[in-house]
């Protein structure tokens, strides 16, 4: 069930773009920045000698501080406090300061630096034999090129740092590549084996879109746990801080061709909040096949994600074209216990981008497999009207049924899937291979009813092994237009059958579609489902 929702109000926030040029190809953390949006609790600067230290510790620590009042501060003024998004550029970490860089572990740990849009100081911990020790780090941890040289003082001890990355072997057994960051907010991003950044996720999503207006909460205490030697597995723990929670993280790191990361969130909650977004997604999509006429533009497709997928606790796939709207609109899809949701690139092919600088074809997909009992509530979907690439414009997450109440504890565990995660054509299901839309009616003839045709194709699975005079129907169900035609046909020599439906609704209404393909007792493909505003 979908419950659609679609609101007229102006976006509460936007993601920032930049690229931290100063730093090496090796070791930069290219493409989107994440701003902080929200105003930081205090933090306060880290014992110099060990302190017990575990997850539950962490927990009970952060269940006490949500019975306080939310504290903010105002950091002291330093030189961090001028930097400009060009200063920004011109700071690169020395990697022979990496923690861990000396040692026979398989990870190392890279702080990205205070200032720009990182003005609060995020604090980290090395965890070792139940204890933890702050990691110090000052200006001669940084280089600073050209003239920014001159105005930053030289020893000084940092209040802090923006966040980090970790590095691994991932692509090669001789490199430490990027495979998790860590910076602004809650915001972190990971890659699979072959992966160039894209999508990120956060640790928690509070009033996305809504009328209050959105809280963006903060990881503002990281603490690493030292890998055993050769071990292919890092744990991060972080404190989370917000205006109407408090919460203890937990992350274990798997690099590989598929990254996994296993999450659990204990969050405890100050006040009542409208809606909590678990494990919340963010990407772009520009355009597509379905909106290209809208862009002036060489390349075919433009996004980060192409769909959203869910799978349902049944088996059942849900897949959902992702869109670009005029307005501001959301989808609720109600589930109980999913399997599975995420929002994925499937296109791997080069040529569906033409872009050799962005390289969209090796973004990762995103997968959250629920762990335990997550009961009843909704995946939630909101689709941000933007004309910039730079925009990140998609967002994704869970929504339980319950609402939250002021002095509960909510505990969420979930595995995170980054990776290619490429469609299996000889799976059963046949997967939604594309989504194209264009004027209805006829080629060739003049449109004069204002319907619009959207073209489903159906690639792989049984299906495609079905002779093209198979006993198959498409099954489509519309709510809020009318279907004028409908044809289901195979492709000639392609394992690809092609749905066509021409519609007609009314101006500024909004459509939803559905279908998929049946034949044989049995439901032969994935559910496509999508929604146009009439314009």
């Amino acid at each position: 069930m979908v419950l659609p929702v679609t609101q007229g109000v102006k976006p509460t926030r936007r993601f920032v773009l930049g690229a931290l040029g100063a730093l090496s190809a090796s070791t930069a953390l290219t493409g989107r920045l994440w701003a902080q949006e929200a105003a930081a609790p205090a933090t306060v600067a880290p014992a110099a000698t060990p302190v017990p230290f575990s997850f539950d510790l962490l927990t009970e620590e952060m269940k006490a501080l949500a019975a306080q009042p939310d504290q903010k501060a105002v950091q002291p003024e330093s030189f961090l406090n001028a930097l400009t998004y060009d200063d920004y550029q011109k700071i690169k970490f020395r990697d022979t300061s990496a923690p861990w860089v000396a040692e026979d572990s398989a990870f190392r740990v890279y702080p990205f630096h205070m200032g720009w849009l990182f003005a609060d100081p995020v604090l980290i911990h090395e965890v070792s034999n139940g204890n933890a020790v702050p990691m110090a780090f000052s200006t001669d941890d940084f280089e600073y090129i050209g003239d920014l040289a001159a105005r930053v003082p030289q020893h000084f001890d940092l209040p802090g740092v923006a966040g980090f990355r970790l590095n691994a072997p991932l692509n090669r057994a001789d490199l430490f590549d990027e495979v998790v960051a860590f910076l602004g907010a809650s915001y972190f991003r990971a890659l699979g084996r072959g992966n160039a950044y894209g999508l990120s996720a956060r640790g928690l999503a509070i009033n996305t879109a809504l009328a209050p207006g959105e809280e963006f909460p903060r990881f503002s205490r990281f603490y690493l746990e030292k890998p055993a030697p050769f071990s292919r597995e890092v744990v991060v723990m972080a404190a989370l801080e917000s205006a109407s929670c408090t919460g203890a993280y937990r992350f274990v790191i798997r690099p590989g061709a598929e990254t996994e990361i296993d999450v659990t969130a204990r969050l405890f909650f100050r006040a009542a909040v409208d809606e909590i977004g678990v494990a919340p997604l963010t990407s772009m999509f520009l355009f597509s096949e379905k909106n290209r006429s809208q862009f002036d533009d060489y390349r075919p497709n433009v996004h980060d994600s192409e769909g959203l997928r869910i799978e349902r606790r049944d088996g059942d796939v849900i897949w959902r074209p992702l869109n670009n709207p005029s307005r501001l609109t959301g989808s609720y899809f109600v589930e109980e216990n999913p399997r599975s949701f995420g929002l994925m690139q499937r296109d791997r092919d080069f040529d569906a981008y033409q872009d050799a600088h962005a390289q969209y074809e090796k973004r990762p997909s995103l997968l959250i497999e629920p762990a335990g009992d997550w009961g009843k509530g909704s995946v939630r979907l909101v689709e941000i009207p933007t004309e910039l690439e730079a925009n990140d414009n998609i967002v994704a997450f869970w929504v339980p049924e319950a609402k939250v109440q002021a002095g509960e504890m909510r505990e969420f565990a979930y595995k995170m899937r980054w990776g290619m995660m490429e469609p299996d054509w000889n799976q059963d299901l046949a997967f939604i291979y594309e989504t194209r839309a264009g004027v209805g009616g006829v080629s060739g003839v003049e449109n004069t009813d204002g319907s619009r045709k959207f073209v489903v194709d159906f690639g792989g699975g049984l299906l495609a092994t079905l002779p093209d005079n198979a006993l198959v129907e498409a099954v489509v169900n519309i709510s809020g237009g009318e279907v004028l035609s409908q044809t289901l046909s195979k492709i000639p020599g392609q394992p690809i059958w092609r749905l066509v439906i021409d519609l007609k609704g009314a101006k500024d209404s909004v459509v939803e579609m559905g279908a998929h393909v049946k034949g044989y007792g049995r439901k032969l493909t994935e559910n496509w489902l999508y929604q146009w505003i009439v314009a």
